[in-house]
């Protein structure tokens, strides 16, 4: 493959991803992949889905783009949809999980001014997690303490601050009058698969709510159906200030969006933000038809029923390579297996046996199945991580 023309950021790359069907990759030499990195928990719906495509292409031959300073009925109607499973709010899109995080740090910001009455830069502060990832934005690296984003781009954005995720004496410590919002993932991604506690999340909940701070959610990996439930925080019953989304969204296509509770949604005021092809036609097309499969397959259920067993047979690998695996982390669809060996070096064995994973830090694999994944696909990623582990044992 000719990489001469592209700047050299991702590495190299294994193979040249030519063709996609269902839950299945092909290259160019013609060998096919289960694919569950699923475009890093984008590929809601898989590769190809006959619906989705048709969708794309009656959307395409309509409207494209036509640019916010016109309504779009697409994107209101878009917008109620994620009102009815969010709860009472408002609704701002945009293109990717970056942008929707940098939106929130701005709302954080109009927040803290408000408390202020007014006056800036006296409540701006954001505590996020330790081990956390919120994009590689100037925004996204300060509110992501983590060396491998933050190494080489200093100075970072000030007014950070970062506690230990599940540890609510952690986050008490540090809310004080200089700090306007938590922002935390429901389950970090990138950081190795953490889910946070329910019972955590809801004393989070109270002490933002004690403390007039936002609570903010980043739901861009974990969102969207990916844990059996819409929103990964359901499970806990709390109801964030705002959340982050985009990734399975568009289940392929660039969309990304955040919702902003009711008290909240008048912070962003005409020219205080705002985005080019945020929300665009072809875009919320793209995102009503992941809601109406969400809805008309039954995929919340159906992820909820489905990854129980899948659970149990990654639990029986872990038990049977103990000198290589330590656990498995994570909820529904969205599982990280806790290493003994790099990361990478299982990766590669994972993808000669025909299995598509991605690393989630060095001794982390995240696997990350299409949310329509059948039984038996499931059942053949355990087959191919096993064959994979053999050439380690």
């Amino acid at each position: 493959m000719d990489t001469s023309h592209l700047i050299s950021n991702y590495g190299p790359r294994p193979f040249q991803a030519v063709r996609g069907e269902g839950s299945y990759l092909y290259d160019s030499e013609g060998k096919r992949y289960l694919d569950f990195v699923s475009g890093i928990a984008v590929n809601a719906l898989g590769h190809c889905h006959p619906k989705f495509v048709a969708a794309l292409q009656k959307q395409a031959a309509e409207l494209i783009h036509v640019s916010n300073l016109y309504g779009i009925p697409e994107q209101e109607r878009l917008a109620g949809r994620l009102v009815e499973r969010a709860g009472p709010g408002r609704v701002l899109f945009c293109n990717s999980g970056a942008e929707s995080n940098e939106a929130l740090i701005k709302l954080a910001r109009l927040h803290g001014r408000r408390l202020s009455n007014g006056e800036e830069g006296k409540r701006f502060g954001v505590i996020t997690a330790k081990n956390a990832f919120h994009g590689r934005t100037f925004g996204g690296m300060a509110a992501t303490p983590q060396e491998k984003i933050q190494g080489g781009f200093r100075p970072m954005l000030d007014g950070f601050h970062y506690a230990e995720l599940n540890n609510i004496e952690s986050f008490a410590a540090q809310i004080d009058e200089t700090v306007a919002a938590v922002f935390i993932e429901s389950i970090q991604g990138e950081g190795g698969v953490y889910p946070a506690d329910p019972g955590f999340l809801r004393e989070l909940r109270a002490l933002c709510t004690e403390r007039k701070t936002l609570l903010m959610l980043d739901e861009v990996q974990c969102g969207i159906g990916r844990t059996g439930h819409f929103f990964a925080f359901d499970a806990s019953g709390v109801k964030p200030d705002a959340i982050g989304m985009a990734k399975g969204l568009g289940g392929g296509y660039p969309i990304g969006a955040i919702w902003v509770a009711e008290p909240y949604a008048d912070l962003f005021q005409p020219g205080s933000h705002g985005t080019t092809f945020g929300g665009a036609p072809l875009a919320c097309a793209a995102a009503h038809a992941i809601l109406d499969a969400i809805d008309g397959e039954q995929l919340l259920e159906r992820v909820l029923k489905q990854s129980g067993p899948w659970h149990k047979a990654l639990h029986q690998i872990v038990e049977k390579y103990p000198n290589h695996l330590t656990e498995v982390r994570g909820a529904g669809y969205m599982i990280g297996l806790g290493l003994k060996v790099d990361a990478l070096q299982l990766t590669t064995a994972a993808r000669a046996a025909g299995l598509l994973t991605v690393p989630a830090g060095p001794q982390t694999i995240r696997l990350l199945p299409p949310l329509n994944a059948s039984t038996q696909e499931l059942e053949e990623s355990v087959e191919k991580l096993d064959k994979a582990l053999q050439t380690f044992a």
